[in-house]
């Protein structure tokens, strides 16, 4: 089955904030998922296959590079912006960055460390913070603090159906 385009896809607004548990536990999860991929691989350093496509340890480096764009977001919500700050939709960073270099357990030990302060972030957030609302700059819709949390898991997923597909390459 061929995977949406990440682009293509839409988002529902979750109105139960009682599911945010549920989605704390895959972004929190997504560190040791991602491990497991990259372990179970006969090859987990395959290099850059000279494609348009990115690597697996690009696909990597590209889950590494958003997270400070996640943590900004939220930090948004806090400081009550009407309009989320925008991402870099051409993935200069990841392009520039050459993770193809950089050895997998540096990139897998930085994953973790950056999605740790997404999770603790969320974690010490009080009950009011995700009835805050800002506006998703390309989607053009409102979205919540579960709703960011739900649109990370979604994306994190999104690359690693494309880790698993280059590391089976």
């Amino acid at each position: 089955m061929q995977q949406t385009p990440w682009f293509e896809r839409k988002f529902d607004l979750i109105a139960d904030n009682g599911l945010f548990p549920n989605i704390l536990e895959r972004l929190s999860g997504t560190p040791a998922r991602v491990e497991a991929l990259f372990r179970n691989s006969l090859n987990p350093n395959l290099p850059d296959t000279g494609t348009q496509t990115w690597s697996a340890k690009q696909e990597l480096g590209h889950l590494i590079d958003l997270e400070p764009l996640w943590l900004g977001r939220l930090h948004d919500f806090s400081n009550h912006l009407e309009v989320l700050r925008e991402a870099d939709l051409q993935n200069r960073k990841t392009h520039d960055a050459n993770h193809n270099a950089t050895p997998l357990e540096t990139l897998l030990e930085n994953f973790q460390n950056e999605r740790a302060k997404i999770v603790t972030f969320f974690s010490q957030a009080d009950p009011g913070y995700f009835e805050i609302s800002a506006l998703h700059p390309r989607l053009r819709t409102p979205m919540r603090p579960i709703d960011l949390a739900f649109f990370i898991a979604e994306h994190d997923d999104h690359h690693l159906v494309k880790i698993r597909a280059r590391l089976k390459a």
